[in-house]
């Protein structure tokens, strides 16, 4: 069991010296994102119907653009805002700076571990759109970055806080570490009015693989297992040099294809140039999707199937793997969204070989731009541990999660989380474990 607890931290969250790095834009064609050749005020289909994930820089932005509903305005800050539409009319530049602090509470720790975690992470984002911002350009082409500082407020990282002090096989607040600097995306994206693009850079793969309304841990679930291929993916670490490409093959229809370094770190992004030309270890994935309203419902009203591929990594000792995964959810109602995910592995480092998450979401003032305004997430999972990763004989796992996601103002909002984790694996000698989160999103 500590064997496989070490190998696992040593995949996922291997200790990273802090060096000097220097961002180099990587100008190749690239998008999933068809959107920016019109002006903010007259969308056009496109626009509407893009293929990055909720987090992905461009559509955290633009959503900050859009109306919540909240408990209070801040009037003083409208001038600010004002100024910021301004920039992005005039120069199609945006930018957002986030402050995101979290804190976990269990009701019981493996032997000698601490029962809470703390840390926070600060964000730096923006796009600058350099190509095809006339009204009547076909294309457009768009720099994307995400420079990241991550630091704890404990000795225990929320992180890693599940696996090394509860026994569980997952995460909880994964991306809360203590990386310091942290490059995260730095890509540009190139599309066209009908639909298809590509994207090539620093990507982090989590915003172009799996996509659906509630799968950020920034302000939607905070279990992995809710998020991206319910824990059955090992997925690349952020800045994963990559290349991807999307499209509608019909009105309702579309493919994303693309494929990653598997060794990246984002710590020391231009050591992936060396990674992905030398040592050949992708990460690989296609998705088919079907959405089942208008194409400005692809979040929600979204039903895919992705299969991917890991290739083996020698450094870390991992097999190769590969794995399929199903999603389903759809509107009703207007404030609420259901859904059913699934999926397998076949080694690849995946957490989980077995996966199947069914939950949903209630908006009481309506369903609007996924990621924002006041939203019920509730949800419950069975999975099995991945037995090359563990070891086998490991109990199966049920993980049962809701949380409450007020959104006090424009800039900031403030999720209180609970989970109830019913026979963790590598905690045998407990049946079953709570944990409490507490988690504020600041933006401006």
């Amino acid at each position: 069991m500590e064997d496989a607890m070490i190998r696992v931290k040593t995949i996922r969250y291997d200790s990273r010296k802090l060096s000097s790095w220097v961002l180099v834009m990587l100008v190749v064609l690239v998008s999933v994102h068809p959107g920016f050749a019109q002006s903010p005020e007259q969308p056009t289909e496109a626009q509407q119907a893009w293929f990055g994930g909720p987090d992905t820089v461009p559509n955290r932005i633009e959503g900050e653009l859009d109306d919540k509903d909240t408990l209070y305005e801040f009037e003083f800050l409208k001038p600010y805002y004002d100024w910021k539409d301004r920039i992005l009319e005039k120069y199609g530049y945006a930018y957002a700076l986030d402050y995101y602090p979290i804190y976990l509470k269990a009701s019981d720790s493996l032997p000698g571990t601490d029962d809470d975690a703390a840390s926070a992470v600060m964000r730096f984002s923006g796009f600058w759109q350099l190509m095809g911002r006339a009204e009547d350009s076909n294309s457009s082409g768009t720099l994307v970055y995400l420079v990241e500082h991550r630091h704890r407020y404990t000795d225990n990282l929320p992180g890693e806080f599940a696996l090394e002090s509860l026994g569980y096989a997952g995460f909880i607040g994964i991306p809360f570490t203590s990386d310091g600097w942290h490059l995260t995306n730095l890509y540009w994206n190139q599309e066209w009015q009908n639909g298809f693009g590509f994207a090539a850079g620093f990507l982090d793969v989590t915003d172009w693989v799996d996509v659906w309304a509630l799968t950020s841990p920034w302000t939607d679930f905070y279990n992995f297992v809710f998020s991206i291929g319910a824990a059955t993916m090992d997925l690349p670490d952020d800045a994963a040099l990559g290349f991807g490409a999307g499209g509608w093959l019909a009105d309702n229809v579309y493919l994303i294809a693309g494929f990653e370094d598997l060794n990246s770190d984002p710590n020391d992004p231009l050591e992936g140039f060396d990674t992905f030309f030398n040592d050949h270890e992708f990460f690989k994935h296609v998705e088919i999707g079907w959405v089942t309203s208008a194409r400005e419902q692809y979040y929600l009203d979204n039903l895919h199937l992705t299969l991917w591929h890991a290739d083996e990594r020698d450094d870390l000792d991992v097999e190769d793997g590969w794995g399929a995964f199903l999603s389903f959810s759809h509107t009703f109602a207007e404030k609420w969204l259901m859904f059913a995910r699934g999926g397998f592995a076949e080694d690849g480092g995946s957490l989980l070989e077995r996966s199947v998450s069914i939950g949903g979401g209630f908006a009481p003032n309506g369903i609007g731009a996924p990621g924002f305004g006041q939203l019920l997430g509730f949800g419950v999972n069975w999975g099995r541990p991945n037995d090359a990763l563990f070891g086998s004989g490991l109990d199966d796992q049920y993980t049962l999660e809701a949380y409450y996601r007020l959104q006090v103002a424009k800039e900031f909002s403030i999720t209180p989380d609970v989970q109830y984790l019913i026979n963790p694996a590598l905690h045998p000698e407990k049946d079953n474990v709570w944990v409490f989160g507490l988690r504020a999103r600041l933006s401006f």
